[in-house]
């Protein structure tokens, strides 16, 4: 019988992580081993990699009392399907957890206690979740994300991520390892080479799902100060309060001839490598992929230098590339890699390719 190996998300809709996830499953399972995904979630905008067994613990209780206790129903549904699971494949010799919340409900499994269980870390959880709170409610917060990690393995997926939950939030993990995310380069030149549907576009990119901390705001700001002469592309999807923002923002700043809405796209790498540049505005990131996805695609890159793995990235020459935690200094980065594109030689990204990162997770399963 094959080894098992075991990720457990929080649901599968079109973000960085979740992709992550994908990218590794994949990976590992076309190494010869049993590879399990279960999702928390039925949410599914990603398509799942053959050799891959998708199973789905979605939680569909609606009682009036849904909120509480949902994490110890949910952890007693997930060990239902572990049980069946196990019975199934056998125990996995690696248990991945990805996310914040799954992590809260895996914490709380039996069926896992006693098992090779690795938390990954994907983003600054002091920004997060700490970020808006004062206090005594900033204190209760930090007390409960360290109890979800204190004393448990944690996967982080950049040094910064790792700096930030010891330091900031005050996590002890009994193991931390930094490992950073998988990119098949190959695989990404050759999607890339796929039909663009705005190839007939002049355009500046940004590709992100709709959420608070990737400050579409400072982004559309920064657009309108750089005054550069093509449109900026957005996409991804996400909250509906989010999204209403960002389009009173585009009408705000005089910009509805110049900003698409491009919605989400399971294959964005032909509009990545399409675009004159790719930005990212955001308030923090662990790792973000659409960075390293781009130079890979070749294509420049400007960034907030943001808390996070943005650094990990953008170094040597294109530290150049990194502006202020302000619209005006996003708008003059911008102007300068529109004016003097960086030389994008594969060094940039060869950390992050593929086979190395599925080295160190198996390398997780004998330890």
């Amino acid at each position: 019988m094959k080894q098992h190996i075991l990720f457990i998300i929080d649901g599968l809709p079109g973000g960085g992580a979740e992709k992550v996830t994908l990218i590794l499953a994949k990976g590992i399972s076309e190494r010869g081993y049993q590879v399990t995904l279960l999702s928390l979630n039925q949410r599914r905008d990603y398509d799942i990699p053959e050799g891959v067994d998708y199973l789905v613990d979605d939680d569909v209780y609606q009682g009036p009392l849904r909120r509480w206790q949902e994490l110890k129903r949910r952890a007693a549904s997930l060990d239902r399907k572990l049980s069946e699971l196990f019975e199934r494949v056998g125990i996995p010799v690696l248990v991945i957890s990805n996310l914040h919340k799954t992590d809260r409900i895996v914490v709380r499994s039996q069926k896992l206690r006693g098992c090779n269980v690795w938390h990954c870390v994907h983003g600054m959880l002091a920004h997060a979740y700490l970020g808006n709170k004062t206090g005594l409610n900033r204190w209760i917060k930090k007390k409960k994300i360290q109890q979800v990690y204190n004393n448990r393995q944690v996967v982080v997926v950049s040094e910064a991520v790792g700096h930030d939950l010891i330091k900031q939030v005050g996590v002890q993990p009994s193991r931390l390892v930094t490992i950073y995310n998988p990119f098949n380069i190959n695989e990404i030149k050759q999607k890339s080479q796929a039909e663009n549907p705005f190839s007939d576009q002049s355009y500046i990119l940004h590709v992100g799902r709709f959420h608070s901390v990737k400050r579409h705001d400072r982004l559309l700001e920064a657009f309108a100060i750089a005054k550069l002469p093509c449109k900026l592309l957005l996409v991804g999807q996400g909250d509906e309060k989010v999204s209403a923002l960002i389009k009173q923002k585009i009408d705000a700043f005089n910009l509805i001839d110049k900003v698409i809405m491009a919605g989400f796209h399971r294959n964005p790498l032909p509009i990545i490598k399409g675009a004159e540049l790719v930005v990212l505005s955001s308030d923090s990131e662990g790792l973000p992929s659409v960075l390293i996805e781009a130079l890979i695609c070749g294509t420049p890159v400007v960034s907030t230098n943001c808390p996070g793995g943005v650094t990990e990235i953008m170094s040597g020459e294109l530290a150049n590339y990194l502006a202020e935690m302000s619209s005006e200094s996003l708008a003059q980065k911008l102007r300068l890699a529109w004016d003097k594109r960086p030389l994008i030689t594969p060094e940039l990204y060869q950390q992050f390719e593929q086979q190395h990162i599925i080295d160190s997770y198996i390398a997780l399963s004998k330890k």
